[in-house]
């Protein structure tokens, strides 16, 4: 099968998205099938991507480590009908996800779209963000999922809520897997040498971008209340490994409590070594972020055997089960929240290896061997899926009309979301 992804983010950017993109890249050519990426030109690409198409892109878009793709579908042409795809997988509902709808109207094929995130979260990295700006971003999704032929989400809470937002497309649960070979094997000790931390200190760990939608204010708050808290019971420290626009209020925020000494920053790790290494260097991961869909860094985390606690939220309260794995808390409460870490630093061996053993069970439960295979089976059914409720058969000289009709589709879904944001 030949499937070629179209992405708005893909690497070096560091992200979940691109990492999803990846993996499940990965694991489809593993089985035979042939993978195409099509994604924004961003700084520091590799120079040899036999597989990856580069769109031309506005760098750094609005100061922030995103590029926003030009979405010019004639680049595209030669390159689509080389690789002669079976199936287009969208990753966005915008920019490269219209180029994504126009190809597929153009080659009468079916589309599949993953909706990763609640990108209503996401808008304070746009001009003009606004609650009026949240409303159009949800029902531009939620019509862009209903012009495509198979809607993919991480989790079952992004399944309940975008259908109750009203999208009528099919919808499947298809998590991101964790490569759990990448995880599950490592040393403590030899970790904590590698990243300059004591051997017998009890470490709260994060991974991940350090962005207000992480609600990453609240999480060193958290970190630095239990940090204040357990001076008396023996060392403890913090690490984090990531970066972000908050990077300077973290090191801020550290400093004014005078536990500088305590913080470890890692700094953005790309490769699955380094992750894996800086896992298996934690004792308890620490998540807090409330806009995510799976909490893909949960899993991979569970997979090293880290338990984890975190905020209740969509794609989190699918993972962290109180008791088996760690603690998931409903309320957000620094207190509560510095008073679960600090419970699990108290916890005996005994009880530690359970919760380790706890949180790898769970891990093994969302391999990419079983995502992939799902993911696959549904782009089976889609093979010879009838598009002429989008595409009519038309004759190659009126080639252009269905780029017309796809244009205007297009046009109407966001003329369409902007009628209905004013609505409400």
């Amino acid at each position: 099968m030949n499937i070629l992804m179209m992405t708005n983010t893909f690497s070096p950017h560091v992200g979940g998205v691109a990492r999803s993109i990846e993996r499940f890249s990965r694991r489809y050519r593993y089985l035979g099938h042939h993978v195409k990426v099509v994604a924004p030109a961003f700084d520091n690409m590799p120079l040899d991507e036999p597989d990856v198409v580069r769109i031309p892109a506005i760098r750094h878009f609005n100061h922030t480590d995103f590029s926003v793709v030009l979405p010019i579908p004639h680049i595209l042409k030669s390159a689509v009908e080389d690789f002669e795809p079976d199936i287009i997988h969208s990753h966005h509902p915008f920019l490269l996800g219209g180029t994504a709808l126009r190809v597929a109207h153009t080659h009468s094929l079916p589309l599949v779209f993953t909706h990763h995130t609640r990108y209503e979260d996401y808008t304070h990295n746009m001009p003009g963000n606004s609650k009026w700006m949240k409303r159009f971003v949800k029902t531009l999704a939620t019509h862009y999922a209903n012009l495509c032929d198979q809607v993919f989400v991480p989790s079952e809470s992004i399944q309940s809520l975008i259908v109750k937002r009203g999208v009528t497309t099919p919808v499947n649960v298809v998590p991101t897997g964790v490569e759990l070979d990448h995880f599950e094997n490592g040393s403590k000790h030899l970790s904590r040498i590698a990243l300059g931390l004591p051997e017998d200190a009890f470490v709260v760990g994060h991974l991940g971008r350090l962005s207000q939608e992480k609600n990453i204010p609240f999480l060193i708050t958290s970190i630095i209340r239990f940090l204040q808290r357990n001076d008396h019971f023996g060392d403890t420290r913090c690490l984090i490994a990531g970066s972000g626009p908050l990077e300077s209020m973290v090191r801020q925020r550290f400093a004014e409590a005078d536990l500088s000494e305590r913080l470890h920053m890692a700094g953005v790790l790309t490769s699955d070594d380094a992750i894996s290494e800086a896992y298996h260097a934690m004792d308890v991961f620490a998540f807090a972020s409330r806009s995510e869909t799976q909490g893909m860094v949960i899993t991979e985390a569970m997979a090293a055997g880290v338990p984890v606690v975190a905020l209740d939220a969509p794609g989190v309260r699918e993972v962290v089960d109180s008791y088996r794995n760690g603690t998931l808390l409903l309320t957000e409460d620094v207190q509560l929240f510095s008073n679960a870490l600090h419970d699990m630093s108290r916890v005996d061996a005994l009880e530690y290896d359970r919760l380790s053993r706890g949180a790898r069970y769970t891990a093994e439960r969302g391999s990419i061997e079983f995502t992939a295979n799902t993911a696959l089976e549904l782009y089976s059914r889609l093979r010879n899926y009838n598009t002429a409720h989008r595409v009519p058969d038309y004759p190659l000289w009126v080639d252009a009309l269905h780029v017309l009709r796809s244009e205007m589709e297009i046009f109407k879904s966001t003329a369409q979301s902007v009628a209905e944001s004013f609505e409400q």
